[in-house]
């Protein structure tokens, strides 16, 4: 059963909201670089808008890496307060830090504020040793258990490497590591390892969804993309489940020539995906922090055919208009 809303309407729990598609919130900054929280409220809504469980910030998506560390908790409330509202939808706050210390602070204090979840970002500055990744990760679980929290797994932007074996003793020894975000080229064998285990560890995957399509045929709980085109991951999503798996695998495979070009650098995929949203009126500018991957002539034509192709599912956002 889930526990009653102030309103009295009967809220998910939030384990079961963790599935499907789980957008990354981006952070819209005004064109002189300062936080828009206008444009924030308005592609949060948006995202909330079209049928997602789940939503997750600061992630890499975010520019997490970019904000002062009270920039990224006005945000957070910000998000936390729209949330709370809906009682369907779960806010995944994320933990990137790299102290264990602060990381134990940051994740308590989300967890007091309203969060529903954690993403975990292990350390990987500097390369830290496996054994105290491994205690930084644990003593985050300790912390905030019973919280729901989803591990993320990055090993081409953070190095850090854990075995199906290794992760399933995670489960075992804290119940609350409830799903793991695999970011790797090829995450089905993983997402089908920890399934199968002796734990039941559900996965997601990340990289944009470019290796949606074999997650799905291995039984991914689900996918953490941009949150910039939502809806096109949506309806991949809603096909597959509910039995038109060639349309499904169709329509994914019209996104993979675009993600394949755009996710060989983390910051492409970021400027790309502010571009979309600018255009689509989710958000005012594209501006990203310096330093930054600026769009070529190309890229940016790609960014218009992309916006072309996809029209029918992406329509402008609730009082914004497409850029010109």
């Amino acid at each position: 059963m889930g526990t009653a809303d102030h309103e009295g309407r009967e809220a998910t729990p939030s384990t079961d909201r963790l599935s499907g598609v789980m957008p990354v919130l981006e952070t819209p900054f005004t064109s002189d670089g300062d936080l828009d929280l206008d444009s924030f409220d308005r592609m949060v809504g948006h995202v909330l808008g079209t049928g997602v469980t789940a939503v997750m910030f600061p992630g890499f998506a975010s520019e997490f890496h970019k904000l002062s560390d009270s920039e990224r908790e006005l945000l957070t409330r910000r998000l936390l307060a729209m949330t709370t509202r809906r009682p369907d939808v779960a806010a995944v706050v994320s933990v990137p830090d790299h102290a264990t210390r602060l990381a134990v602070e940051r994740a308590t204090a989300a967890v007091e504020a309203g969060a529903d979840a954690l993403n975990l970002l292990p350390p990987y500055f500097l390369a830290p040793p496996a054994d105290e990744v491994r205690h930084h990760v644990t003593a985050v679980l300790a912390a905030v258990a019973p919280t729901p929290v989803i591990l993320q797994y990055a090993p081409a932007q953070t190095g850090s490497s854990f075995s199906p074996e290794t992760l399933g003793d995670l489960r075992a020894r804290h119940p609350n590591l409830v799903a793991v975000k695999i970011e790797t080229a090829l995450p089905g064998r993983l997402a089908q390892a920890l399934a199968t285990g002796p734990t039941g560890l559900r996965a997601f995957v990340g990289y944009a969804g470019l290796q949606l399509a074999d997650g799905l045929q291995r039984g991914i709980a689900g996918v953490q993309p941009g949150c910039s085109f939502t809806e096109v991951y949506q309806r991949i999503w809603t096909l597959w489940h509910r039995g038109d798996r060639d349309d499904a695998l169709a329509l994914h495979g019209r996104l993979v020539p675009y993600l394949a070009y755009w996710m060989q650098e983390v910051e492409l995929i970021i400027a790309v995906e502010k571009l979309i949203s600018a255009r689509r009126g989710l958000i005012d500018t594209a501006h990203c922090r310096k330093p930054t991957r600026r769009l070529d002539e190309q890229e940016a034509a790609v960014v218009e055919r992309f916006l072309t192709e996809f029209d029918d599912f992406l329509q402008p956002a609730r009082n914004g208009q497409r850029a010109t």
